[in-house]
């Protein structure tokens, strides 16, 4: 008798759940990420008990229609990919189409939606993958997904969750990312009942940062701004086409040495607005900040980093923070370059001292460097070494 056996689709999917949910915060990721893809530019967010309980997101996108409400409930089922070419150009948050069921998998879900083009809405209800009602609502346009009691059918997993507080800590990071990601949206985030925050639609990025951060920080950080060229000079295995150049852009904001963290929670970076973890990124900062900042130091830095679909792979992971790069060692100088360029241009201006000036006129040359203590930033950390070595 075979020892080899398919299993059961409800265990697949909670097998599979486990890749895509691993905490409450991953599940308000996934729906954030879909209502961004559908266009919403006003979310509201319900939490209650840290996630686990209840998890609320409502949006004003497109909507769904009632077979695509139903269709997105299935497994690898999507609207954002049609052939196999299409994951070389991923243009949207999220592709996969595991999401909504691995969700429904492990919690009791509702999801309420009406497209634009439709009259009335649809429910459909979803108990541990199993559908328990679909009906005809009375709705505004846009989507509104309520998840309820997560892991109650696997309490293993459940135990591994931390405590309401830690848990709600994780979905404010992620909301607060998005938001940094998205000024032109409005994000309000409540926790039982109360107001954790409420971000209305900016024009540019540096309000967001004001509205998230606060005008004190905002004064102690430096704005980067830069752009390399990628040339193409012949056609490659990706099919890329020769004879043109596109453009790597980065932009954001890094902070001053005297401003710094022990851990790397206050490291956003953001790849065609998609929230990553990277260590190239990561190595070009710390490169960027060596002989600045001694070692596990870290800066608050928010990078915003634009180049061509082709550059970047995204198929990489199903939570979708880990990416590839096409040419790692060009990203990671140009980040390197651009950010202490961005911090030397930044140091304070040491003022000619009258003393020296004074020696000068009997004889001294009036070129003698200023020692080398007089160039380093104040409030830099004892460990670190002035700008002036620092310089590239």
């Amino acid at each position: 008798m075979s020892k080899i056996r398919v299993l059961p689709e409800a265990l697949a999917n909670k097998i599979a759940a486990g890749e895509v949910v691993e905490r409450p915060a991953s599940v308000v990721k996934e729906l954030l990420e879909n209502s961004l893809d559908a266009g919403a530019l006003s979310l509201e967010i319900d939490v209650e008990s840290g996630g686990r309980r209840l998890i609320r997101i409502q949006d004003d996108g497109e909507g769904m229609t009632p077979d695509d409400a139903l269709l997105g409930l299935e497994r690898h089922a999507t609207s954002k990919l049609q052939r196999a070419d299409d994951l070389m150009e991923i243009a949207t948050l999220g592709f996969r189409g595991e999401a909504l069921p691995s969700i429904a998998s492990v919690s009791r879900l509702l999801l309420e939606t009406r497209h634009e083009s439709r009259e009335s809405g649809t429910s459909v209800e979803i108990n541990g993958a199993r559908l328990a009602g679909v009906k005809e609502i009375a709705r505004s346009r846009g989507t509104t997904l309520t998840m309820r009691d997560l892991f109650f059918n696997l309490p293993a997993r459940k135990k591994f969750l931390k405590s309401d507080s830690t848990e709600l800590g994780h979905i404010v990071n992620f909301v607060t990312q998005y938001a940094l990601a998205h000024p032109e949206g409005r994000f309000v985030l409540r926790s039982a009942g109360s107001e954790v925050f409420n971000l209305q639609p900016v024009p540019v990025q540096r309000e967001r940062v004001f509205q998230v951060f606060g005008g004190a920080l905002l004064k102690q950080l430096v704005e980067i701004q830069s752009e390399v060229p990628v040339f193409y000079s012949g056609d490659d295995d990706a099919g890329e086409p020769g004879g043109h150049s596109e453009r790597i852009r980065v932009h954001g904001f890094v902070s001053k040495p005297e401003v710094h963290k022990l851990n790397r929670n206050s490291l956003y970076f953001f790849v065609n607005r998609r929230m990553v973890r990277d260590r190239i990124i990561l190595h070009a900062l710390n490169e960027a900040y060596r002989n600045i900042l001694p070692a596990g130091i870290f800066p608050v830095v928010l990078l915003f980093i634009e180049m061509p679909l082709r550059e970047v792979d995204v198929n990489v992971h199903p939570s979708k923070t880990e990416v590839r790069f096409r040419h790692q060692s060009l990203l990671h100088d140009f980040l390197r370059d651009s950010v202490r360029k961005a911090l030397m241009e930044a140091r304070p201006q040491t003022p000619f001292p009258a003393a020296r000036h004074a020696r000068s006129a009997m004889g001294d040359s009036p070129f003698d460097a200023p020692p080398a203590e007089e160039l380093s930033f104040p409030g830099t950390v004892s460990k670190a070494s002035s700008w002036s070595e620092a310089a590239p």
